[in-house]
């Protein structure tokens, strides 16, 4: 299907994920509620815009709005709302084969997920690969936002710690000016190195580097101590 709006909650061809069902886990007992650990979380991270700025920017972009998917702000400053996001694809993911359970759409495909502000970019992509059953590590894809700027198209690879719906509050809800897609990318191979391994390396290839560059330094010395040998011969006074 071109659009995939799926619910967590009921069996419908036509449904979107929920921030309630998608991402959030009842915390254990003895523990903060999960709305009192969203709003710590939404404090900590969420520093960009002031309380009442935000509820300026819902009501701006719900004005804005000609989908029906509106935003909605909380008592405890934490809002949601939709954001659309496109497969992009360059083979089809490996997924399980369960019956009865949908398989990802194929390139191009649009997916609108309900998200609340705390949700980062890293959980965006573990809910649609878990929606759709991927089995392959989350560490193979990547989030991207797509933005225009004057008849331009530019595409930046979000952090797992960036918060997509934020972007899409400031942005507003033309797709046109800022949309979403998850594309794969393979894993380098100095990507599965730690960072000290690959300093390790760094280290090993200078001083490979600077031995190299000595013998080099020695081959050409003694190349000129030959050659100046050689002319002292040709001009010696007889």
């Amino acid at each position: 299907m071109s659009s995939g709006y799926s619910s967590l909650e009921e069996d419908a061809e036509d449904f979107f994920f929920t921030a309630r069902t998608s991402f959030f886990r009842r915390a254990p007992q003895g523990k903060p509620r999960a709305g009192q650990q969203d709003v710590e979380k939404e404090k900590a991270t969420h520093n960009y815009l002031s309380e009442e700025e935000i509820k300026e920017k819902v009501q701006e972009y719900n004005l804005a709005v000609t989908d029906k998917l509106k935003m909605t702000l909380n008592s405890n400053g934490i809002y949601t709302g939709f954001i659309k996001v496109q497969m992009e694809l360059c083979k089809p993911p490996q997924a399980s084969q369960s019956p009865g359970k949908l398989a990802p759409g194929g390139n191009g495909c649009v997916n609108t997920l309900h998200i609340s502000s705390t949700n980062t970019a890293g959980e965006v992509i573990e809910a649609l690969l878990k929606k759709f059953l991927v089995t392959d590590s989350p560490a193979k894809f990547a989030l991207y936002k797509r933005c225009h700027r004057e008849d331009q198209v530019y595409a930046c690879k979000l952090s797992d710690r960036e918060h997509p719906l934020y972007l899409r509050l400031v942005a507003g809800p033309k797709t046109d000016t800022l949309s979403f897609v998850l594309r794969e990318h393979e894993i380098g191979e100095w990507e599965a190195f730690s960072l000290p391994e690959l300093q390790n390396f760094l280290r090993i290839l200078d001083k490979e580097e600077d031995e190299q560059l000595q013998n080099l330094k020695k081959r050409y010395t003694a190349y000129r101590q030959r050659l100046e040998e050689a002319l002292r011969e040709v001009w010696k006074p007889d």
